[in-house]
């Protein structure tokens, strides 16, 4: 979720009235100048990297035959912390943070993974140690448990949570939605209430979120839905005929994910692993699809990511090009929740070529204090957006020594891809974070994607291969990776040749259309365009090149086939997985409604899948590899020899 600091939390109100937008922003700026100077030229550092996986706690009524989420991560976080909190410098194998609603927590490893591949068969075995610390902190006599589900089918609906409140749709409420109570809210952290508000009361009205309804032989043609508590007509306005409506941000930040973060060698590395992973993102979203249900609907999306991003879209009208410009400075084309605008190494710069909305002042002085024209462009791009959670401790700040002001609004700048300076009086170096992937049921399908991803990387620089394309292209594929069953049914433009830095030709023919089956195995391209070798060829290529111990290999070897059968269809995305276990229910009435017995019975089927009591085989061969705790001690002698 971003920064946690604590303290008083600001209104916007008077954020606005005092100023302090501008403050931040300005002090931001020099925050950032002073870290880049400080740190521009650190000398090179390992390869490390983790992920964060974020778990939703459910309640499962098996005599009434409900499933709700469960509002108790409060309750369970301090046992969750408590080691980090005993013995914060100790060999810790797992850390807990709060996350946007009360029933959800964020775990990540103890510690980063190293640059050996024998650490490649430990991921599988902490994701499950961290599932298992959660689980035991519920009651499994009362249904109770820890789902990696991106997007709860029933979230907003009547009685979705337990204990269940009331929404509170007046302007003195939280989020004012007419079907997520503030109670949802993760109370434990000022950060999320105050995000919320601040990010409505800045926009001037809620948030409006419209994903296009499946439209079934029985769905209302056109779909309209009808509020009984809209008691100003906002939603009525809002809400589009044949679209699901959602009004507040716990609809996109409600849902879950997973993420990773890469420590590269130094800044230039960073920049260069940020631009050539930036048009794979569309590419991992379609691949893990996992979310087709919004508020008990079936819908026209497999993904989460259109909705989260509309969750906290704090731009104004002017600032949306609805009403002229008046009291802001910008048009901004896209929420502050979104792909990335602008590449940042160098070879990446002729592939920018989306106008990038930023204050030239801004960028202007960035340059004059030594930072390049392109990662000055990129900031200034980040900086044109207000902080919207300000605590009233942490205005006065020494610029030397702090960063806060610079991570308020970079933290709150939810892309793609980050790229991320090394925090102020730290040992971590340079890193980017990967974010567009949906969250899988299993540990072993999770480990599947980190493993995929980071073997990615190694290749990628191993090679110097090349993906960079034109980024209006990437935000082409973003739209394409949402739409139901994409992996099979769209084309994405993709790079034809990865070995060449650049061609003659225009740049328009450096790429051109594929399917995600032969991005990822590759194949013809057409007439007279010669073969695509494809992801995992080229990985497979790598793997032979580096000393891996057996059981390593085995489990690269399945996780690599799980890609493979997604991509090609052998076996379908969680988001095709639950469609036609919802379609096929004796319940359903093709009407895209997923009733409540509808969703237990899928949400049981899903922690059935996740305790490893059913193993669908349209959805996976198998769901456990050889992954092991710990590295094999051959392995850690030849590492110390070296």
């Amino acid at each position: 979720m971003g920064l946690l600091t604590l303290g008083k939390p600001l209104s916007w109100e008077e954020i606005k009235a005092s100023g302090y937008e501008e403050h931040i922003r300005r002090h931001g700026l020099i925050q950032f100048v002073n870290l880049y100077n400080r740190l521009k030229d650190r000398p090179c550092d390992v390869l490390k990297w983790g992920d964060e996986v974020e778990y939703m706690l459910v309640a499962l009524d098996r005599e009434k035959k409900t499933a709700k989420l469960l509002l108790k991560a409060e309750g369970i976080l301090p046992a969750l912390q408590a080691q980090e909190e005993n013995n914060p410098k100790g060999d810790l194998k797992t850390l807990w943070r709060p996350e946007y609603a009360s029933y959800m927590v964020e775990g990540t490893p103890g510690k980063p993974y190293g640059g050996l591949m024998a650490h490649l068969n430990t991921v599988e075995a902490n994701m499950k140690l961290r599932r298992q610390e959660v689980i035991k902190l519920l009651d499994s006599d009362k249904g109770e448990t820890a789902l990696s589900l991106t997007v709860f089918p029933r979230l907003g609906c009547e009685n979705f949570s337990t204990p269940s409140y009331e929404p509170y749709p007046r302007d003195e409420g939280i989020s004012k939605s007419l079907f997520i109570p503030d109670e949802v809210i993760y109370p434990g952290h000022p950060r999320f209430r105050s995000l919320t508000q601040n990010i409505r009361k800045r926009r001037g009205e809620k948030v409006a979120i419209n994903i296009p309804i499946f439209k079934d032989k029985n769905t209302p043609s056109p779909f309209v839905e009808t509020f009984t508590n809209d008691h100003d007509g906002e939603g009525a306005r809002a809400a589009k005929p044949d679209h699901v409506y959602m009004d507040c941000m716990g609809f996109g930040m409600g849902n879950s994910c997973l993420q990773m973060t890469f420590q590269a060698c130094n800044i230039n590395e960073a920049r260069h692993l940020y631009d050539q992973l930036a048009p794979l993102c569309p590419i991992f979203l379609a691949l893990s699809a996992a979310s087709p249900v919004y508020k008990g609907y079936l819908t026209e999306h497999d993904c989460r990511w259109n909705v989260i991003a509309g969750s906290v879209d704090d731009r104004t009208e002017e600032e949306r090009n609805l009403k002229p410009l008046k009291n802001n400075k910008f048009v901004i084309p896209k929420s502050r929740y979104d792909s990335i605008d602008s590449y940042l190494s160098p070879n990446g710069e002729r592939y920018s070529d989306i106008d990038l909305v930023l204050d030239e002042k801004d960028c202007q002085e960035l340059m004059d204090k030594g930072i390049d024209r392109q990662l000055a462009r990129h900031i200034a791009h980040l900086f044109i957006r207000d902080p919207v959670s300000v605590f009233a401790e942490m205005i006065d700040l020494d610029d030397t020594k702090d960063s806060d002001h610079f991570e308020n609004i970079q933290s709150t700048n939810w892309q793609t891809m980050r790229f991320k300076p090394p925090p102020v009086n730290s040992n971590i170096g340079w890193r980017v974070e990967f974010r567009p992937m949906e969250v899988q049921l299993t540990d072993f399908e999770n480990a599947a994607f980190v493993v995929f991803v980071v073997l990615l990387t190694r290749t990628i620089l191993t090679f110097k291969l090349n993906l960079l394309m034109q980024l209006s292209k990437v935000d082409l594929n973003m739209q394409q990776a949402q739409k139901r069953n994409a992996i099979l049914n769209s084309k994405f433009y993709f790079r034809k040749d990865l070995r060449s830095c650049a061609c003659d030709c225009p740049i328009e023919d450096e790429q051109c259309l594929m399917s995600i089956d032969t991005i990822i195995n590759g194949g013809p391209l057409g007439e007279g365009q010669g073969d695509f070798p494809g992801l995992i060829p080229l990985i497979n290529q790598y793997v032979a090149t580096v000393e891996t111990d057996l059981d390593t290999r085995c489990t690269i070897m399945c996780y690599l086939k799980l890609i493979s059968d997604r991509a090609s269809g052998k076996l379908v995305t969680l988001a095709s997985w639950i469609r036609n276990f919802i379609t096929s229910h004796p319940d359903y009435k093709h009407d895209s409604v997923v009733t409540e017995r509808i969703n237990y019975d899928l949400v049981e089927a899903c922690d059935r899948i996740t305790q490893g009591q059913l193993e669908p085989p349209e959805l996976f061969h198998c769901s456990e590899s050889k992954s092991s705790n710990d590295i094999p001690n051959s392995v850690k002698v030849a590492q110390e020899i070296v």
